[in-house]
C-alpha cells in the first residue's frame, strides 16, 4: 500500500510516496537521492546508514520511512549546514563560509577514514555520540557518563554500532575525542542544533 510522507531532510522539507515497506534508507537513497546513508549490510549491523532522526542516531536500513512523516532527518550531507544554522552563519542550505561541522573537520584532521565507505554513518554517529555524551546518558563501559570522560574506552563503546571494514578506528577514536576537546558538555549537545 502506497502513502504520501513528508519529511524534513538536511534542512529542506520533502513528500513523496512510498510503499509502506520502504525503509527510510531507500527512501532517501532511491526516491530522493541522498547518498551519504550507504547501504552496508541492510541488516542493522553495520552503521553506514546511521542518520540522526529528531536528533538522534538511528539505523535507516531498519526504520520504515512512514514512521518518519512529518519528521526531521539528519544525514552527513545536512551537517554543516545545520551547523551553520546554529551558529547563525547559514546561507541558503549551504555552509556560508565552507566550514564543516566540528566532528567532520575532526575526520579529516584525524585521517579517520580509508575507503570512507563507512564514514557518513561515524561521522553522524559521533554527532549523536557526543550529543548524547552532552545529556549525561550513560554508557556500558562507566555506567555513569557524569563521571566519564571521553577516553578509549568510552569512545569505543559508543561508537561500537558503527563498523569499519578498513579498520580506521585508531584514528577513529581520536577524531571523536577531537571534535568534544575544545567544548563542555553543553557546547557539545548546542552543536548537534538543539
Amino acid at each position: 500500500m502506497d502513502t504520501e510522507i513528508t519529511l524534513r531532510v538536511d534542512g529542506t522539507p520533502r513528500r513523496l510516496t512510498v510503499d509502506t515497506r520502504t525503509t527510510l534508507l531507500d527512501a532517501l537513497r532511491e526516491r530522493l537521492g541522498v547518498t551519504s546513508p550507504k547501504k552496508g549490510c541492510d541488516h542493522g549491523q553495520c552503521g553506514a546508514c546511521t542518520v540522526l532522526s529528531g536528533g538522534r542516531r538511528v539505523l535507516s536500513c531498519l526504520t520504515l520511512a512512514v514512521t518518519q512523516d512529518g519528521g526531521e532527518v539528519v544525514t552527513a550531507e545536512g551537517l554543516a549546514a545545520r551547523e551553520s544554522a546554529a551558529d547563525g552563519r547559514h546561507a541558503g542550505g549551504q555552509h556560508a563560509d565552507g566550514v564543516l561541522h566540528p566532528v567532520q573537520q575532526a575526520f579529516i584532521d584525524c585521517d579517520a577514514f580509508q575507503c570512507g565507505y563507512c564514514t557518513p554513518g561515524q561521522v553522524v554517529s559521533a554527532v549523536g555520540v557526543l550529543d548524547e555524551f552532552a545529556r549525561g546518558w550513560p554508557s556500558a563501559v562507566t555506567g555513569d557518563a557524569e563521571a566519564a570522560g571521553l577516553d578509549r574506552a568510552e569512545v569505543a563503546e559508543r561508537m561500537s554500532g558503527n563498523l569499519c571494514r578498513c579498520a580506521a578506528y585508531v584514528n577513529i577514536v581520536p577524531a571523536v575525542q577531537q571534535a568534544a576537546a575544545p567544548t563542555d558538555r553543553q557546547a557539545i549537545g548546542a552543536g548537534t542544533g538543539r
